[in-house]
């Protein structure tokens, strides 16, 4: 039983290490814009992957459009048909692990959404939104 929380705390440990460096690098720009910053927000992520916009293909989208509306749930990329793991870290351990992965599929999503780069302060907010799942 021990052999097995080891892995599993080490996991949460890396997890949340990642977690704090994404939204760390996040906050040193929000702040660059705006010294009164007082922290993302999970109320205004979901308010962002809720909202529905003209995204790619001139489609009207929205973040659940792919990834539904319950995080713990696998989804659909709606122009490939390809099936996308749940996004909670909750459900899928292996999300958010990697900042690298994290840059590049948050970049890829706003472009998709809402035909432009997210803000650092629109990616830390939907990123707790997404963590907190």
């Amino acid at each position: 039983m021990k052999i097995l929380l080891i892995p599993a705390l080490l996991l949460n440990l890396s997890f949340a290490a990642v977690i704090d460096d994404y939204l760390g690098s996040l906050k040193q720009e929000v702040i660059k814009e705006n010294p009164n910053f007082q922290g993302f927000d999970a109320k205004r992520g979901e308010e962002i992957f809720t909202s529905k916009h003209i995204g790619k293909k001139g489609k009207e989208i929205s973040c659940t459009t792919c990834h539904t509306s319950n995080l713990s749930n696998s989804g659909e990329n709606t122009f490939t048909g390809k099936t996308i793991e749940p996004l909670s870290p909750k459900a899928n351990s292996k999300r958010f692990t990697d900042i690298k992965e994290i840059e590049k599929w948050m970049k890829r999503n706003f472009n998709d959404v809402y035909n432009r780069e997210g803000t650092a302060l629109e990616k830390g907010d939907v990123t707790t939104y997404i963590v907190n799942q």
